[in-house]
């Protein structure tokens, strides 16, 4: 196992990916987690991640000094680098030439961490800070033309540090780097599979459960879907899924729904009409943030009431991913910004009642589909496109009303209806119809209209992280467009939307 300590990096669950990646199994793990308790864990490893904090700024995160006594190798990454450093007596000090991007790397020996590394090559830089004096025992291992100290190591401790990230795809070299750590300093085997998370996560899921009750909101998604029937191997009957229809999904979704998740996961499923109440709080609210509050709030209060009928209920389950934590909170009590809350993260009440489980809360989208597949769910449900909890309310902009609902619903159905046909939906991250809150002159039957206009989204993505506009035929837009405004009653214009994340986010709100 390899324990990654995180800083409040951005970076720090891609970290995890590459770890995982290699099948070697990791844990996250908090900044003020002690050595005592480090030791405990009995890693092979520990991974110190970045962070945008400065070391010698106050209130900046700090782990416990101990660790780096344990006799556990370590590698510091960017801040993780610096607070090692500082902390065994170097010196960190603000510098006069930031250094983000692309930068040359010069390694001095190819062994040990860099063994089997050329000599030069490109790693990817991001700080403002850098290291001016090393500590005691440590020697420069690499430099670059802006940073002396590229990395760095205490060799006898094995003590390793690098001042760029070997864990994006922009450092040239980075995977072999963290295999050479991971295989060759830290002795792990590759014994970690998605079989093998299954297993743990269950065998967590009994522990944490033990002889209480849990209750999840079964949406009908792959993550929901899967985080269920994780959970119902686990606890089995003491397992409730609530489907909630909150009047906010797709064409007929609720009936097609029951009928998917009643064939094929045999889970104690109950059904739950709440559409009334989610769209009276709703109504005339266009602010994107208040309509994901006001949805998280009566989520979990339909949860709540669901829970009462059920006796000793204690844990809510939720199929959070990654993605959706660090856009949505600050991660671990980090410094890291909220882009957008999620109905199942951001909208939680402060004082909810139930405790949470999360078994998915550190994968991303792809892992969940192989956890998936491991579970043996159907096709159909794995590669179900994502669909925001919030439902069609984030997709309608402005003010939600059932004509606007209604209108929405038949372009999402048609624009699938073509992308499936065409073949397109196992490629496409997400495809959907965005309504907007404006409206178009235009002619149809030589009369003047005054209609609706209709953004069509389609990305292509690996774990929602980044997502990059796909680049679907002319011809192909033309036939969805022509049919949009043909069929769908109070739409008369259709743009596609050609931006990527970052700098906009996959969803519109």
């Amino acid at each position: 196992m390899i324990l990654i300590i995180d800083f409040g990096s951005q970076y720090n669950q891609l970290i995890a990916r590459r770890v995982r990646e290699f099948h070697v199994y990791c844990q996250i793990e908090l900044p003020g987690i002690s050595a005592e308790e480090v030791k405990a864990l009995k890693p092979e490893g520990i991974i110190l991640s970045g962070g945008p904090a400065s070391i010698y700024e106050k209130n900046s995160p700090k782990a416990d000094r101990g660790i780096f006594d344990l006799g556990i190798p370590v590698l510091g990454i960017c801040y993780g680098m610096q607070f090692m450093v500082a902390a065994l007596g170097g010196t960190v000090q603000r510098v006069g030439k930031r250094e983000y991007g692309f930068a040359e790397l010069e390694i001095k020996k190819s062994e040990g961490f860099f063994e089997g590394v050329k000599k030069k090559s490109s790693c990817w830089m991001s700080h403002g800070d850098s290291i001016t004096k090393l500590p005691a025992g440590f020697k420069t291992t690499a430099s670059t033309a802006n940073t002396k100290f590229a990395a760095a190591a205490y060799a006898r401790k094995k003590l390793f540090g690098v001042q760029y990230h070997p864990e994006v795809v922009h450092t040239q070299m980075g995977k072999k780097m963290l295999r050479n750590f991971l295989y060759n300093v830290c002795g792990c085997k590759r014994s970690w599979t998605m079989k093998s998370f299954a297993k743990q996560s269950i065998e967590n899921i009994r522990e944490q459960v033990g002889d209480k009750k849990a209750i999840l909101g079964l949406s009908g998604g792959v993550d929901s879907s899967v985080a269920a029937v994780l959970i119902h191997n686990s606890i089995g009957k003491k397992l409730t899924c609530i489907f909630v229809d909150n009047g906010l999904l797709r064409k007929n979704e609720a009936e097609k729904l029951k009928i998917t998740l009643k064939r094929h996961l045999h889970l104690n499923i109950r059904f739950v009409n709440a559409r009334t109440q989610f769209l009276k709080a709703l109504a005339g609210v266009t602010d994107p943030e208040k309509k994901r509050k006001i949805i998280g709030r009566i989520f979990i209060q339909v949860f709540e009431a669901q829970a009462r009928k059920i006796r000793e209920v204690d844990f809510l389950a939720q199929g959070t991913l990654y993605p959706d934590v660090i856009e949505s909170v600050s991660v671990f009590g980090g410094p890291t910004s909220v882009i957008k809350s999620h109905h199942n993260v951001g909208g939680l009440p402060k004082k909810m009642k139930l405790k949470l489980i999360e078994p998915l809360k550190y994968l991303f989208k792809d892992e969940v589909r192989l956890l998936g597949k491991e579970l043996g769910l159907p096709e159909d449900l794995i590669w179900r496109q994502p669909f925001p909890g919030p439902g069609l309310a984030i997709r309608i902009i402005g003010e939600i009303t059932p004509r606007r609902l209604n209108i929405l619903r038949n372009v999402d159905d048609l624009l699938l209806e073509e992308i499936k046909n065409a073949g397109y939906y196992k490629k496409l991250w997400q495809s959907f119809g965005v309504l907007l809150p404006i409206k178009s002159v235009g002619v149809m039957g030589d009369q003047r209209t005054y209609e609706n206009i209709v953004a069509i989204r389609a990305v292509t993505s690996k774990d929602a992280m980044t997502a990059d506009w796909a680049r679907l035929p002319h011809k192909f837009l033309g036939q969805i467009s022509n049919r949009i405004i043909n069929e769908v009653k109070g739409v008369n214009r259709v743009v596609y939307d050609i931006s990527s994340k970052p700098p906009s986010t996959i969803e519109w709100e």
